[in-house]
């Protein structure tokens, strides 16, 4: 949907617009929230299976310096497999609960941010991104602006947070030589845990502004003009001058078989100028007189002299009149509060055709 050239998008996205885009996968989605959650996962993991990583580590390694003393007899090829086998169990045991929870995370968030949504249009290929301009315009857009300065941040922050605990690391790194390896190992682990949890912090605050940034840059490219949002009213609802032409012809059809059946009441009851019911009363037929036509002003008169030159007796009752016009619909019986009125017109008609007979 092209808006006019020069015409400012200022109105909100309308919830046809959303679902359409939420088709396309233009959706709210903060990369930072994805990468964040993973990070946290990862440290809470990490502070669990901490002991155990520590201890299949160290064991690896001193089963290694085994291996390698013993490489060099007959039977080094059995060592070296065993130790390619012992890596790889060390790696499933330490490394794999990591991987499998920072997956799970990442699937999450993501589709806890697009609602299960899974598009295929988003990985279709374009060939417009292969654009020289395009990607040159996408290069110095406010969202690359932002990105770069994000990055930045980021950096910035872990630079001063690796540099701080390497400082604090570095004076209790001679300790090392006097403690066994578990022991340094262990104290390794603890400053490595106090960087991430510190890290995990900035970047949690990073995300959290992030998404308030993607929340109104989404929205910002959501908004429509004013120019496609009656273009998309009218793609939905219709033309307004067409459906305004299809009850216009709608109408007329409807009055002139209505006036069709003008020729068959029994009975036309008017206020003189403004309205006009026609009534139908078959007895055995009808449990209650029926509306064929009922107008007003024009309309009425129209029904009137259809009834005139039909020589269908009309009954001037202003009072009756209106209460049947505003109580009834065509080809409806009457109410039952307007039993009474009626019947009392209509023995007067059958009386008066019984008198000319």
């Amino acid at each position: 949907m092209a808006a006019v050239p020069g015409e400012d998008k200022t109105e909100k996205a309308t919830p046809k617009r959303r679902r359409d885009e939420r088709k396309k996968g233009n959706v709210l989605m903060c990369q930072d929230i994805i990468a964040v959650s993973t990070l946290i996962g990862s440290v809470v993991m990490l502070k669990f299976i901490g002991p155990t990583f520590v201890k299949q580590i160290s064991e690896f390694f001193f089963r290694s310096f085994d291996y390698a003393k013993t490489a060099v007899s007959s039977t080094a090829n059995d060592y070296i497999g065993a130790a390619l086998f012992q890596g790889v169990e060390t790696f499933a045991v330490t490394a794999g609960p990591m991987l499998l929870v920072t997956i799970l995370i990442g699937i999450s968030a993501t589709f806890a941010q697009t609602r299960f949504l899974v598009a295929g249009e988003i990985i279709r290929p374009k060939f417009s991104k292969l654009n020289p301009l395009n990607g040159f315009k996408r290069l110095f857009s406010l969202h690359s602006i932002m990105e770069a300065v994000k990055g930045l941040i980021k950096i910035t922050i872990l630079i001063i947070f690796i540099y701080n605990n390497l400082v604090n690391l570095m004076e209790v790194a001679g300790k090392f030589m006097y403690t066994d390896l578990t022991a340094a190992c262990q104290a390794l682990f603890d400053a490595i845990y106090s960087l991430l949890l510190q890290v995990c912090l900035a970047f949690v605050t990073i995300a959290f502004f992030d998404y308030l940034y993607q929340r109104w840059d989404h929205e910002r490219q959501m908004k429509m003009s004013k120019q496609e949002i009656k273009e998309e009213y009218k793609q939905t609802e219709g033309d307004p001058q067409v459906k305004g032409r299809i009850k216009s012809i709608q109408r007329a059809m409807a009055q002139q078989r209505m006036m069709q059946a003008v020729p068959q009441a029994d009975v036309i009851i008017r206020n003189p100028t403004h309205f006009a019911v026609a009534l139908r009363y078959k007895q055995g037929e009808d449990s209650a007189p029926v509306v064929l036509a009922k107008g007003q002003d024009e309309l009425a008169a129209r029904i009137v002299a259809k009834g005139e030159e039909h020589k269908i007796p009309v009954i001037e009752n202003v009072p009756l009149a209106r209460a049947l016009y505003a109580q009834t619909e065509v080809n409806q019986e009457i109410p039952p509060d307007l039993y009474a009125a009626v019947a009392e017109v209509l023995v007067y008609i059958f009386k008066l055709d019984n008198k000319l007979a």
